[in-house]
């Protein structure tokens, strides 16, 4: 699945997209910065509820395909404008981090 399937399928709000046929390979879900940078896997949808800046940065090191920001949270100015930089596939989702994942795995596995 593309990323932007996966916006088109579940009505997730497109804050960025760049590049809308990544592949997503994998679902990861986490809010802690620094255990994401460890443990994200490469073309993983990475749903967190973390809106600031220094998601494009943990986006672009461990090369998530996009990022879902889960619960209706709305990424900062900041953020929006260092995902279309970084080339970081960013949406919003209404539902929880584990509805959303869920919703992923359906169409993943």
């Amino acid at each position: 699945m593309t990323v932007k399937e996966l916006a088109d399928k579940f009505s997730f709000t497109v804050c960025s997209m760049p590049d809308p046929d990544r592949k997503i390979g994998g679902v990861y879900i986490g809010d802690l910065l620094s255990w994401v940078m460890g443990r994200a896997d490469c073309d993983d949808a990475w749903i967190t509820i973390m809106s600031n800046i220094n998601v494009a940065a943990v986006a672009t090191l461990a090369d998530v395909s996009c990022v879902i920001l889960a619960e209706n949270v709305a990424p900062d100015e900041e953020l929006k404008k260092a995902a279309t930089e970084k080339n970081i596939n960013l949406f919003t989702s209404p539902h929880s981090a584990y509805e959303t994942a869920v919703k992923l795995y359906g169409e993943l596995k």
